[in-house]
């Protein structure tokens, strides 16, 4: 009986970690949305998490606020185009997912921010993202403006030392944000998560 006891005081405590870890999120398997519930793939947040607003420029000196996509269910993914894995697969996955939605494609935006303002201006961001999918959108700024608002995500980037011909790395959290229309943050999901996985969890947050 007694190893009853510590596998449920284990199960516990794990569920717990798993709660802190997504800063105030859910563990469940369920997102309640309006009156139905669906099956999702990502970690949950409290429905009533407002997401961090802010305001970045896009190509042609176009200042741009996360707030201006209200309505939307806003896909917030943090990269740079020099990533030679990571995000050309995340994006790939994401224009995927919005293409599998049909005429509901029309109500989801993506948004890739910059971790490598140093290289990524807004005009090579946005032809980048536009190779993947003509209505994402690319935001830059300076390090100073972008590391706060990372930071406000719980996103971790740090540029590694350059090679002997002056190019780098960037270092960074490999996740993205799924806001509701209402402009709160509901899902984060990880590196891996498939396209359908994606188009799941966002038809579950679309009005």
């Amino acid at each position: 009986m007694h190893w009853k006891r510590r596998t449920t005081l284990m199960v516990v405590i794990a569920a717990l970690l798993v709660i802190l870890a997504g800063g105030g999120a859910w563990a469940a398997g369920v997102l309640p949305f309006g009156n139905r519930t669906a099956a999702i793939h990502g970690t949950a947040f409290d429905p009533n998490t407002p997401a961090p607003n802010f305001t970045l420029e896009e190509s042609g000196n176009k200042q741009v606020q996360l707030s201006d996509y209200r309505g939307k269910v806003v896909l917030l993914y943090f990269g740079y185009t020099y990533c030679p894995d990571i995000c050309p697969t995340t994006l790939a996955t994401l224009a995927r997912a919005r293409a599998s939605l049909g005429a509901d494609a029309s109500k989801v935006q993506v948004v890739m921010v910059t971790v490598d303002p140093q290289r990524d201006t807004p005009a090579r961001l946005d032809n980048y993202v536009q190779k993947f999918d003509p209505s994402f959108v690319g935001l830059s700024g300076t390090l100073d403006q972008i590391t706060p608002i990372a930071s406000e995500y719980g996103i971790y980037f740090q540029a590694q030392p350059p090679d002997s011909s002056g190019g780098y790395s960037v270092s960074h959290t490999a996740a993205v944000t799924l806001i509701d229309p209402q402009g709160n943050r509901r899902l984060l999901e990880s590196y891996g998560t498939t396209s359908d996985q994606f188009a799941t969890d966002i038809r579950s947050l679309l009005p």
